[in-house]
């Protein structure tokens, strides 16, 4: 985690699972058995065992030829509460593995215990039960679902083109990937200006293929021409060690030209929403450079 906020990840996404003890251990995977050297599964482990585990264990980088960190890591699984404790000035995504409602209400009491860490807890996203139990909870915090995101995209492809701003959109954060970005009334800029004004962060995702769980990122420097120019957004990618680098010197490719907009469509509006369309139409002068969300890889 540290590693990518000197790369220049702005904020950390991280995974946590509830266990038996009441800890939120902090780890990629749903079992054990791939990156430690114990087995099981991991919300299923208290955290005194977790604790003995070797969470370098498992890491290959040549298809198990080597595993270069075996040994390094015994008695590293942190605590979410660990982390928030060595990261005062750092933010975080949460990803809740499971569907459990206690896991969210977990994460409530831990907040209300510790106010101090309100501030390092950007966001939560994950199952619906306890991602939906946090943001009911916690005032001003936002995260999302697969439900919100689907919902709040289907409402604003039926409203967005007027620029209204749907109730789904409002006070959230919505993914959006990048080779579905060309559908979204208004993209990048007026978008972005549009749910800024809603409270509600835009992340950018790498392209979405079948089978795709919503964490393709960004992750090479050739990706990064799926950026848009002085986007105003964060942007996912699960190699901040790569694009951390290229960023600070430099390398950014062209950005690649955008698709050519639908045919508008003819209608009737009042004059107050064609003024407001208009005004929203000029781009500033400067717009803000994307933030940077890194996801280390697990199995």
């Amino acid at each position: 985690m540290q590693a990518s906020f000197d790369a220049g990840a702005a904020i950390v996404e991280l995974d946590v699972h509830l266990t038996p003890d009441g800890e939120f251990a902090v780890f990629h995977d749903w079992t054990l058995d791939c990156r430690t050297d114990g087995q099981g599964v991991t919300e299923d482990t208290p955290m005194p065992t977790l604790r003995t585990l070797d969470v370098g264990y498992g890491y290959t980088a040549d298809n198990g030829a080597t595993y270069p960190l075996r040994g390094k890591g015994l008695g590293m699984m942190p605590t979410l509460g660990e982390v928030f404790a060595a990261n005062p000035d750092q933010k975080f995504l949460v990803n809740f593995k499971s569907n459990r409602a206690d896991e969210g209400q977990a994460l409530v009491d831990l907040i209300a215990a510790h106010p101090e860490w309100r501030g390092q807890l950007w966001g939560v996203y994950g199952g619906d039960a306890p991602t939906n139990t946090t943001l009911n909870a916690v005032p001003d915090l936002t995260g999302y679902t697969r439900d919100s995101l689907m919902t709040c995209a289907r409402d604003y492809m039926l409203l967005g083109w007027t620029g209204i701003v749907p109730d789904a959109c409002r006070n959230t954060t919505v993914a959006v990937p990048a080779n579905y970005a060309w559908m979204v009334w208004g993209w990048p800029h007026k978008f972005t200006r549009r749910m800024e004004a809603a409270n509600t962060n835009v992340i950018l995702l790498g392209a979405m293929e079948n089978g795709d769980i919503g964490s393709s990122g960004i992750d090479s420097v050739t990706d990064l021409k799926q950026v848009p120019e002085g986007f105003g957004g964060y942007v996912w990618t699960n190699r901040i060690e790569l694009l951390g680098p290229a960023l600070a010197a430099g390398q950014q490719p062209e950005p690649a030209p955008p698709p050519a907009p639908p045919e508008p469509v003819e209608v009737e509006e009042p004059a107050a929403e064609l003024a407001s369309a208009s005004a929203e139409d000029a781009e500033p002068e400067d717009q803000p450079e994307g933030h940077y969300i890194g996801d280390p890889d697990g199995c």
